[in-house]
């Protein structure tokens, strides 16, 4: 039974896979008089099953390329880029954890004057991009090499030479620092526990306790953070072979939408991680490691019916309206919590930088009706030309131009409304549908169908998120000679609905696991003896504490937004559409809102010719807004560690002023037998 059940969840995922494979061909169809639309599902089911048929006979296995179009037997054709991906991938990965463990297992020694700031310093690079890594570890490379003539390695492919070293280092940097962060995080509270304690009375040495206790302790929950890290370095797999100018599996997937490559490409990817982490699933027997379920199994009358339960929850829902006495709570509960927020110098910094740059740029649009300043030749007062496009900061503009001559100070803030609000928005989005999910995951469904779904949800961890967006958005972002098959408020609703939705069975199942944890809490049951029904329930308990980490989840949401921005933006995939000029020569390819990804992709030849300024700007652009997330999460953290007594190293004024009148309080000698007072006799008790 151990072994169907994989079997199951594999044939599952390769349904999955081919749902999606023929999106691409869906979306450029449904414009068609005669296609039913983007949304009829019939359309859908009919284009699906002769794909289903096709898929299972070898004869359709087949790459066309070339002009004319010639067929090629699709597996030698995929085989060669799938081993060169994967080489990189896995030995990125390996040398990410290797380090991790080692850097992890050295850190626990060193002294806590030292490990603050290296945590610090590993929050400041767990938040750059791996788009910037990559571009800096590029120019550092070149810049050695003309100051020195020696070259560390390539920084790109050429010919049949193949490139390793540069690609495995980028991928290896963001696995390395965020599987250190949580390894450093569980010794921590390992060390809380009482076998920790127990250990250290019997004499046993520091490294002993960690590498034959805590280490084996801590392995199945660095296990389930790996698929996250997995996850995240497949979608960075698909930028790093853009940059370093690999041909691997991930240009064949996007260089042609063959529904058939597609479904081949995914599928190669998908394999081996579904099946490695399965067997290691097996292996740790999750159901002895992990303890008991968390929600009990009931029979009868007790297991909640969906339908049911949906209308107990609706008619709470209502009956709690109609009850409301002051509605202005609605409003005013949410604002005064912010408010107290806002107290933390953490989370007003990251607060205030999003509203004021949101701010700014709505009224600079305003004021200036979006137009951007544009200077084709600088002249001087003598009338002597001085600089041609692009022009370098601080003239003729403070922040320089573009290739095109078009102000990037103006470009920067026009854009910030529209990359800050669409993705805080598809954050929130992802959040809140996820949430709503998740509890109808946590009281509805039983806990056999809670572990189907969380496997089945699991298999999306090893499929890379910027690929699936690139496949499904290019019919509908990119330009035909023939003009956009979508309009501008199509364009950006599509984007925003597969932008969500591809990660909404992610954040549903986390928020239903969230809710479970909390329902398993003596509490609950307390309120539910005192007759508290579910939604009361939901609102004045299960709300409470899921409120901070719901919040942290959405700035890590909005941040994985922003990173998705940014790796469509280098393919010229740009919110809203991507406007092209067809012509013998033609300008690149530019965005029709000026959000900061359409900088990017207009930007990739700046490095090349030694326009630095060009794509510094937008990344600089994108790592403040990363850097404000990052500070709103902590100053979360921070509040809610309050609240249960975490002293900070920065005390408040009063809080040290009170400290020190305490000890320079003079205390009284022993106390003499006068000082007591019997305030009541032992007869009493009697």
């Amino acid at each position: 039974m151990k072994i169907l059940k994989p079997i199951v969840y594999y044939i599952l995922g390769i349904f999955g896979i081919l749902c999606v494979s023929i999106m691409p061909k869906r979306f450029m169809e449904a414009q068609q008089p005669d296609a039913g639309g983007l949304f009829h599902i019939g359309e859908y089911v009919q284009t699906l099953w002769p794909f289903i048929v096709d898929f299972f006979n070898p004869d359709s296995w087949v790459y066309m390329y070339g002009r004319p179009q010639k067929p090629f037997p699709l597996l030698e054709t995929l085989w060669e880029p799938f081993v060169y991906s994967m080489q990189v991938l896995v030995g990125a990965l390996l040398l990410g954890f290797v380090l991790a463990f080692l850097l992890a297992f050295t850190a626990n020694f060193l002294p806590k004057f030292l490990l603050n700031p290296l945590k610090r310093i590993l929050d400041i690079f767990e938040s750059v991009p791996d788009l910037v890594v990559a571009i800096l570890l590029q120019m550092m490379v070149i810049w050695v090499y003309q100051a020195t003539d020696v070259r560390l390695f390539r920084v790109a492919t050429y010919m049949d030479e193949k490139v390793f070293t540069g690609p495995m280092i980028t991928l290896a940097i963001i696995p390395m620092v965020a599987l250190f962060k949580i390894i450093l995080l569980l010794i921590e509270e390992e060390y809380l526990k009482e076998y920790v304690t127990f250990a250290k009375s019997k004499g046993l040495k520091q490294k002993v306790i960690v590498l034959q206790h805590i280490l084996k302790n801590i392995t199945p929950s660095t296990f389930r953070h790996a698929k996250v890290i997995v996850w995240g370095t497949l979608s960075s797999l698909f930028i790093v072979e853009r940059i370093y100018n690999i041909n691997g599996i991930t240009y064949y997937m996007t260089e042609s939408l063959q529904p058939m490559v597609i479904a081949v490409s995914l599928i190669l990817v998908f394999t081996p991680f579904f099946l490695f982490f399965q067997g290691v699933d097996l292996w740790l027997d999750e159901e002895r490691v992990y303890g008991q379920a968390i929600v009990r199994k009931r029979s009868g009358r007790g297991r909640l019916q969906p339908v049911k339960w949906l209308a107990d929850l609706a008619g709470d829902a209502g009956r709690s309206i109609m009850r409301i006495r002051k509605p202005w709570n609605a409003v005013w509960k949410p604002l005064k919590l912010f408010f107290n927020h806002m107290k933390n110098p953490k989370f007003a910094v990251g607060s205030l930088f999003f509203i004021g740059a949101i701010t700014y740029s709505v009224i600079y649009s305003a004021g200036t009706d979006n137009h951007i300043d544009q200077t084709r030749l600088f002249y001087g007062e003598d009338g002597e030309l001085i600089s041609a496009p692009p022009h370098s900061p601080p003239e003729p503009y403070l922040l320089g131009t573009d290739s095109l001559g078009f102000s990037m100070f103006d470009q920067l803030v026009i854009g910030a409304k529209y990359t800050l609000f669409f993705a805080l928005l598809i954050a929130l989005l992802r959040v809140g549908i996820g949430f709503f999910a998740g509890i109808f995951y946590a009281f509805s469904l039983k806990p056999r169908g809670q572990k189907w779904v969380e496997k089945i949800v699991d298999s999306i961890h090893f499929l890379p998120l910027s690929i699936i967006a690139y496949i499904l958005l290019r019919p509908i972002l990119i330009e035909s000679a023939m003009g956009f098959q979508y309009s501008f408020t199509e364009r950006i609703m599509l984007e925003i609905l597969i932008l969500t939705i591809l990660v909404v069975p992610l954040t549903a199942v986390l928020s239903g696991r969230e809710i479970k944890g909390v329902l398993q809490q003596e509490f609950i049951t307390s309120a539910r003896v005192m007759g508290g029904g579910k939604l009361h329930i939901l609102k004045k308990h299960i709300l409470p504490h899921l409120g901070p980490r719901l919040t942290i989840l959405f700035g890590q949401q909005f941040i994985q937004v922003l990173l998705i921005f940014m790796h469509l933006g280098v393919f010229d995939f740009f919110l809203g559409g991507t406007n092209r000029s067809f012509g013998l020569v033609g300008d690149p390819p530019r965005s029709m809102t000026y959000e900061w990804s359409g900088l990017l992709g207009s930007a990739k030849m700046s490095l090349s010719s030694g326009h630095y300024w060009i794509v510094l700007l937008p990344l600089l652009a994108f790592m403040l807004a990363i850097f404000a997330m990052q500070f709103i999460i902590q100053g979360v953290k921070e509040v809610q560690q309050a609240k249960v007594g975490v002293i900070y190293k920065w005390k408040r004024k009063k809080d040290r002023q009170f400290k020190m009148d305490v000890h320079t309080t003079t205390l009284h000698p022993d106390p003499d037998p006068e000082n007591f007072t019997r305030v009541r006799n032992h007869d009493h008790f009697a």
